[in-house]
């Protein structure tokens, strides 16, 4: 194999090493979670890969490509969207919305948009003085 793919969530607390027995689509893994036992699962005689072998081919031609799926949901046929002036902020507060968004862009928590449909954003001041992003749906 020439690829291993894992998780981000648990790729820092899993310790992952993959071996290729006799050249046979054999792998064995080798794993574990803080606080707990070493396990060794090996694929080809899990139960599912014996059962469906024309599923799990002997050699991975690679990782798939990223498919982008276009789709749209009609809850209301013919609504069309509202055009309502955003929310006012202070230059404090409209900075902070700024830093909020790239840093959750950079996280891969949001991506942009180009619905028409949007929602308006407010903040609320926490009791550290921090402010909590709130989306107004």
């Amino acid at each position: 194999a020439t690829h291993s793919v894992i998780s981000s969530v648990f790729a820092s607390c899993i310790t992952t090493t993959p071996t290729l027995l006799d050249h046979a689509p054999e792998f064995i893994y080798h794993g574990s979670l803080p606080g707990r036992s070493m396990q060794i699962i090996l694929l080809c005689k899990h139960p599912i890969v014996s059962e469906f072998p024309d599923v799990f081919p002997d050699e991975l031609p690679g990782i798939p490509p990223v498919h982008e799926v276009e789709f749209s949901i009609e809850l209301i046929p013919g609504a069309e969207p509202i055009s309502k002036a955003p929310y006012r902020m202070a230059p404090l507060e409209l900075k902070e919305l700024k830093d909020q968004l790239q840093e959750l862009l950079e996280r891969g928590f949001i991506h942009p948009s180009v619905s028409p449909w949007g929602a308006p954003v407010l903040f609320v001041k926490k009791k550290d003085g921090s402010m909590r992003l709130c989306i107004d749906y």
